[in-house]
């Protein structure tokens, strides 16, 4: 009698031990999954600058001093060759163009002119972790872009497959279209040619060769303009240093302020 009350006694000892036990995982595991969802949350909420300057950060401290040095005066070659002084600016006329997207459809700018504003902006290549970054912080914003009747279309040097790969890998929305030999950028002004010492270094750890089909070394300005219906400019972003993009948050702000001034 006595071994059936102990084992018995062992028995419900134990069957609360599991209860209490599970009962303290949940509670662990609850604000575990609640701190997860909310750091996803806030990194959705970051200002594009504040994880462009993030990168910064982290790019200074791999990156050894002589090739900051020739990072750095790749970024002065582009001050002086003139190129932000030759840009488009506001209240200039955007030319017109005719590209392929990935499925072969031509896009026209003018055409998209007619449904709303066009938000026009360049990403050097999916190479290029600053065009990463602002890319999906570009997709992030796009319903934003709608609300306020504004296409966004994004063009890039890169050969049609490169560009391809780009716009999956990121899932993007909206038209990401191959500018080959950059003919629509030199339209807009905004092409530079890199210093000897930066296509060296880009070619031999990014191969841009490879991605843009040409020996060229030229790439475009990571440049956003806003263009009203009429093709007007009304809005431009133009920086020589590469990490700087236009923050997509301020580009709604323009659109909003356009479509009240109306």
């Amino acid at each position: 009698m006595k071994t059936v009350l102990l084992k018995t006694l062992i028995t419900a000892l134990f069957v609360i031990s599991c209860k209490t036990d599970k009962q303290n995982n949940t509670k662990t595991k609850a604000p575990q999954e609640q701190s997860e969802k909310a750091s996803a949350i806030n990194n959705n909420q970051k200002s594009l600058k504040s994880q462009l300057d993030a990168k910064k950060e982290a790019s200074k401290l791999k990156t050894d001093p002589t090739t900051k040095k020739v990072f750095k005066e790749g970024i002065e070659s582009v001050v002086k060759s003139g190129v932000l002084e030759n840009a488009l600016k506001v209240g200039e006329i955007a030319p017109n163009f005719k590209l392929s997207n990935a499925l072969g459809e031509t896009i026209d700018l003018y055409t998209y002119l007619k449904k709303g504003k066009v938000v026009l902006t360049w990403y050097r290549g999916g190479w290029c972790p600053y065009c990463n970054i602002t890319l999906q912080q570009l997709q992030q914003e796009l319903p934003n872009f709608k609300k306020n009747s504004a296409q966004l279309i994004a063009l890039t040097p890169e050969l049609p497959d490169k560009s391809l790969s780009t716009s999956e890998k990121h899932d993007l929305k909206f038209e990401v279209l191959s500018d080959v030999g950059n003919k629509v950028a030199k339209q807009y002004g905004i092409v530079f040619k890199l210093t000897d010492e930066v296509a060296k270094i880009y070619n031999q750890f990014f191969s841009i060769v490879d991605f843009n089909g040409d020996a060229s070394n030229e790439l475009p300005l990571a440049a956003t303009y806003i263009i009203d219906q009429d093709g007007k400019i009304i809005y431009a972003f133009l920086d020589a240093d590469y990490r700087n993009r236009a923050e997509p948050s301020e580009l709604t702000e323009v659109l909003e302020k356009a479509s009240t001034s109306k």
